[in-house]
């Protein structure tokens, strides 16, 4: 397995974790979302998105990188569900190169994602994850040790489909 360094991003990671959110969306939402909705996620449109979020550390973000490669990165923070307790931490997004999948770079994003919410006081974690995507159903549930809340299914739409996500849990430790 590949040693992954895991870091706070700067400006200067943007255009690496814009490049590899869209080549994962394409890879792994492929079979799973329509194609026209593929489409339309760019580059551009991620770039200015993690360009902001970087700045405003709004999500906290962290890159893998392998030497000087970006090859993953994780953006995490508060939970963004309606009610929940300050405690409560979320896996915003957390995506690792196609090229770089099943090598631990997940899992150190993960590791250092726990550090940080633990650092600011959160107890327990979640993330949402689309019902049909089992390559990361897989990671959260027996890498992470994330759990599926059940009654926590939505619908969210993706284009002209409309895709049900899950919740999955797990205490911050």
């Amino acid at each position: 397995m590949t040693t992954y360094s895991v870091r706070p991003a700067t400006s200067r990671d943007a255009q690496a974790i814009a490049d590899i959110h869209v080549s994962t969306w394409q890879a792994a939402y492929k079979d799973l979302m329509p194609d026209d909705h593929l489409s339309k996620i760019t580059v551009a449109k991620r770039l200015a998105y993690w360009r902001e979020a970087i700045e405003y550390s709004e999500p906290q973000v962290l890159v893998a990188t392998a030497g000087d490669e970006v090859v993953g990165f994780v953006g995490f923070d508060r939970s963004r569900d309606a009610g929940t307790k300050s405690t409560v931490g979320e896996i915003w997004a957390l995506y690792v190169a196609p090229s770089r999948w099943g090598e631990g770079a997940g899992l150190a994003l993960w590791d250092g994602a726990r550090d940080g919410l633990k650092e600011e006081g959160c107890t327990t974690v979640t993330a949402w994850v689309l019902l049909r995507n089992e390559r990361a159903l897989r990671f959260f549930e027996q890498a992470a040790g994330f759990k599926r809340e059940m009654p926590s299914l939505k619908t969210v739409p993706f284009g002209t489909a409309k895709l049900e996500e899950i919740r999955l849990k797990r205490v911050v430790d």
